[in-house]
Formats: structure tokens, C-alpha cells, sequence
């Protein structure tokens, strides 16, 4: 267990609110100032900064987080290991994108389970931004993501490159020629809700071409993808996803990938956990593990 006055400041980090940190840790409000200031003192540094009426993080405290993050994740993870002692693994807490989760880790998890019949695996599915949330609040133990996010704070490792196209019906009339990139801003754009891997990767490359989504006749918010990919079958509207996402659609020519000229991407899957926790090797492990399967 990590000292309380460390758990406060994780807990000011996390929400940068110091009423609020005091009624989620039921303490008073100068508590909390007091275990800031002690922390402060110890280490000789300021830990937060107010500007224009906000709170944020110091340089300094933005590496102590990410210290103290770490010691948090091991001392959950020490205490699964205690209470599942007897068994032959350790248990392993992760979590994965939606596109990862339904179309890679199956064979994944197959392997898995013939191999360490024994061993108890809890996989969440989320967007990228929630699962770096449970990530950092050490409630998985690693995650594999699509789409950007800030790699520096993290230990990040590849172990998949992906194909990323545009989708349409095969009666849409994107389907029948190659076409320029313009040509698709006719059309309505169906794409996954805010905070996903995929919609934050077409996003990026909207930007490249200094444009956004606003560009397209009109936009669907779609939290699933066999919902997004319904739609689109219909000749309701294009998308971008991940070949991989819909290899089985391409196969039996429920759905055309659009041949946009000039338009060859390809981005990385991420095999994720945080830095300075005392389970490392045991993670990599999972990502070589992982890998040798993709």
C-alpha cells in the first residue's frame, strides 16, 4: 500500500480539484493542502501550478505521477498475486481497443486458454482514452490500442501494423473507379463515437489535408462497428476502419473498399503499460507472447 499522503496527491492529479479530492477521499480539504505541502517539502519542488484560475501539474509533477502511478498498479497487482497464490499463473487484467478486442485478440485468446488452461484472464473493451484512464488508475495491467496518444508517458511497444481504408457499399458509386480524396466529402461519413482509435486516426489524416469532418454532406456518430458497417452495406454513408475489421465483408463483396488514389495508410497496434512499476518483464512477456501469434 502506498502512504496516504502519496494517494492524496494521485488523486489531486487525477481530477486537479482540491474540493473534490477531499470528498472522494473523505478527508477535509486543508488535509489535502497538507499532504501536498508535505510532499513539496520532501521532495524540494513545486508539484502544481495555478493559471488563470486553473490547476495543472509542474514538470516535476508530472514525473512523480507517473512514478507513483506505477508503485500503485504493482501494489494492486502484489495484492492479485497474494490472493491467487495457489494457482499456477498469475492472473492478467487488460484491456483493448474495439477493433483489437473483436478482431485480433480471438485467435489470441483461443491459444490462451489451450496453452494456460489454469490461469484467469479478465479482458475489458473500451475506447483508447477510457482504457488509458483504467491504465493509469491501475486497473488493468496493460492495454493494446489503436489511434494516438501521448507514448512518452507510457512504455509502448508495437506488435502489429494495420491497414486503414475507406468503405463503401458495393452499389455506392465510390466502389466502381479509382477516385481522388475530394471526391468522397459528397458522401456521408458514418464513424465511431469521440475518444476511439479509429475515428481519431481519420481525424489525423483529415488534418493533414487541412480538413475536417465538417467537410463531408453529413455525419453519423456510431459507437459500434457491425452497426457502422449495417449502415454502410445499405448505401447509407461511407467509413474508414481497419482492413482487418472488415476482411469478412471485402471477401464476400458485402462491402468495397473505396480505391482512393494517393491514400496508402497503415497504423500501428500498441501493446501498453506504465513506466516504473515492478512488473515489467512479466508484461513484456505478454507482448512477445502476443506477437508471435499475430
Amino acid at each position: 500500500m502506498i502512504d496516504f499522503r502519496l494517494k492524496t496527491f494521485l488523486t489531486l492529479c487525477r481530477v486537479l480539484n482540491y474540493t473534490k479530492t477531499a470528498k472522494i477521499l473523505h478527508i477535509t480539504q486543508p488535509a489535502v493542502s497538507q499532504h501536498i505541502k508535505y510532499l513539496e517539502e520532501e521532495y524540494g519542488v513545486k508539484l502544481f501550478a495555478y493559471k488563470n484560475k486553473t490547476l495543472s501539474l509542474t514538470n516535476s509533477g508530472r514525473i512523480l505521477y507517473q512514478f507513483v502511478a506505477g508503485i500503485e498498479s504493482s501494489s494492486q497487482k502484489i495484492r492479485e498475486l497474494i490472493g491467487n497464490s495457489i494457482d499456477s499463473y498469475p492472473p492478467i487484467h487488460f484491456g483493448t481497443t474495439l477493433t483489437i478486442g473483436e478482431y485480433t485478440m480471438p485467435d489470441i485468446l483461443s491459444k490462451m486458454i489451450c496453452e494456460f488452461p489454469q490461469i484467469h484472464i479478465t479482458m475489458e473493451v473500451g475506447n483508447t482514452n477510457t482504457l488509458l484512464n483504467k491504465l493509469e488508475n491501475g486497473e488493468i495491467d496493460f492495454a493494446l490500442l489503436e489511434g494516438q496518444f501521448d507514448k512518452t508517458k507510457y512504455n509502448t511497444y508495437t506488435f502489429s501494423r494495420e491497414n486503414f481504408i475507406g468503405i463503401c457499399s458495393p452499389q455506392n458509386h465510390l466502389s466502381k473507379d479509382s477516385v481522388d480524396f475530394e471526391d468522397i466529402f459528397k458522401e456521408r461519413l458514418i464513424v465511431r463515437e469521440k475518444g476511439s482509435g479509429s475515428r481519431e486516426i481519420f481525424e489525423q489524416i483529415l488534418y493533414e489535408h487541412n480538413i475536417t469532418m465538417n467537410s463531408f454532406s453529413s455525419q453519423l456518430e456510431i459507437g459500434n462497428i457491425n452497426v457502422i458497417k449495417n449502415l454502410v452495406s445499405q448505401d447509407l454513408g461511407i467509413t474508414f476502419l481497419y482492413k482487418k475489421a472488415v476482411a469478412r465483408e471485402l471477401d464476400d463483396a458485402t462491402l468495397n473498399q473505396i480505391n482512393i488514389r494517393d491514400f496508402n495508410v497503415e497504423r500501428e497496434y500498441n501493446f501498453v503499460f506504465l513506466k516504473y512499476n515492478l512488473h515489467d518483464e512479466e508484461y513484456m512477456n505478454w507482448f512477445r507472447y502476443f506477437s508471435s501469434i499475430i
